[in-house]
């Protein structure tokens, strides 16, 4: 007598924050998500030994895992392969490791595909690669190519959006780089629900990481944003990966800024710089020159910051606008930095620098469209406030970084000394830091270095 199938057993999955539950609800318990929860299929034992599940072939013999002292643990420095793009390098950690799988997010054509064939291109003589398309033919991809000026020799694509037959064309090709653009468009034959459902996009990212471990391939996964920004998907996604890089960037702007939210081989917010050509992505060797203002001379409400994006100092500009408002409450608008902490930083100009502005529109924003995190830019923030509300500028060639405490207290930051070498490599002659910050000679390669202690000490001399 023939042994019934086993029936198929399902869960249901939070698309928020990855929680899963036996039976339907409304609200996620787990996040408070209210319809975040959508059906999967569990794999059961007689499906795991399906053949569709085992028609890629690539899974090896997997050593049982053992306890082991960590002290006789090797950690030799892990290898690097360049991508031939030093920004792209920058961001990575050094390059990219083997077996790293990355996810690169971004808004819509800001050229996430772009910059990864650019780097396929770059890495084909010395490392194979393939590069998979769920969206697009061949016939476009080769088409964006020759656009690029990329040479076609060596470059191997596939338009597929099977997991297991992506993965049965890896085993044969055998490439170093996988490129799977989008994880959003591929589809494992195990699940029954749609692509770029959350049951369908965990289990195709599982798969591939899956194989990027046990053979050692790189894998770049693109992956496309909800409208708040966010990488579409179960949130546990980010999890899985190595790396999380986002484009940013404002669709007027030919700037791209390529930033690492979570990396294990590398420093976590790196920042690189590309600028869009015609020619695709072409990296930014001095990104300090292109968020500097291009005025002739300085202006009123202007002042120059040198801020720390991972391991890079950046000099960037920060400009308010303090006008009469019209409004019984004054509007306070932020481009760049954090509103909150201008509402606090206000108050505490009133209070310890004397200066009112609570009947003031102040509006502050960031040059470049950068995003400032740190608080390094709370000195510089108000020193441009205060210069527009006198409509007086700062001294020609003067730079500021400081955090400013509630106390009215100027607090050092980290990496004082890199951040006042950036500022006279580019011919500034006049820095104002906290004291803790400042050298002990008072000058820093022709370029005098004011420490001041309290906020008002700042404002007198600026």
């Amino acid at each position: 007598m023939a042994k019934p199938a086993s029936k198929a057993r399902t869960a249901y999955v939070c698309s928020e924050c990855g929680a899963d539950y036996a039976k339907w609800q409304g609200q996620c318990e787990a996040c408070g998500a209210w319809n975040t929860l959508s059906e999967i299929a569990l794999e059961t034992a007689a499906q795991a030994k399906s053949p569709a599940s085992r028609r890629s072939g690539w899974a090896g013999k997997v050593d049982a895992p053992k306890v082991t002292p960590l002290a006789q643990v090797q950690t030799d420095e892990q290898a690097r392969a360049s991508t031939g793009i030093g920004e792209f390098d920058r961001v990575l950690g050094g390059g990219l490791a083997e077996g790293a799988v990355v996810l690169v997010g971004g808004d819509p054509g800001i050229g996430k595909s772009t910059l990864l064939l650019q780097a396929l291109a770059q890495m084909a003589p010395a490392l194979p690669g393939l590069y998979v398309t769920g969206e697009e033919s061949l016939a476009q991809v080769a088409g964006r190519a020759q656009r690029l000026g990329l040479p076609l020799e060596g470059l191997q694509a596939l338009a597929e959006t099977c997991v297991e037959r992506i993965l049965e064309h890896a085993v044969k090709a055998r490439p170093r780089l996988l490129i799977a653009d989008s994880i959003q468009t591929l589809w494992t034959e195990t699940l029954t629900a749609a692509p770029g459902s959350v049951s369908q996009v965990r289990e195709a990212a599982a798969r591939l990481v899956r194989y990027a471990k046990e053979t050692g391939t790189a894998v770049f996964l693109v992956g496309h944003v909800t409208k708040e920004g966010g990488i579409a998907g179960p949130r546990v996604l980010e999890h899985m990966v190595d790396a999380v890089l986002y484009f940013e960037g404002d669709s007027g702007s030919r700037f791209r800024v390529l930033r690492a939210f979570k990396n294990r081989f590398g420093a976590v917010n790196e920042l690189g710089v590309f600028a869009m050509s015609d020619r695709g992505l072409r990296e930014v060797s001095n990104p300090s020159a292109i968020f500097l203002s291009g005025s002739g001379g300085p202006q009123p409400g202007s002042c120059v910051m040198v801020t720390r994006e991972g391991t890079r100092p950046l000099l960037v500009e920060v400009q308010a606008l303090v006008d009469a408002s019209p409004l019984s409450n004054p509007r306070r608008v932020v481009v760049g930095l954090e509103g909150n902490r201008l509402a606090m930083l206000l108050a505490v100009l009133h209070r310890h620098g004397g200066v009112m502005v609570g009947d003031q529109d102040v509006f502050v924003n960031v040059v470049g469209g950068i995003r400032v995190q740190e608080t390094a830019a709370d000195l510089p923030v108000l020193l441009a406030v205060l210069s527009s509300l006198r409509d007086r500028p700062l001294p020609e060639k003067t730079v500021a970084f400081g955090e400013v405490g509630l106390s009215g207290e100027i607090r050092p930051v980290p990496n004082g000394e890199e951040r006042l070498k950036e500022a006279a490599t580019h011919g500034f002659r006049r820095a104002i830091v906290p004291k803790a910050n400042a050298p002990k000679s008072g000058g820093y390669k022709g370029m005098e270095v004011i420490g001041v202690e309290r906020l008002s000490q700042a404002l007198e001399q600026a």
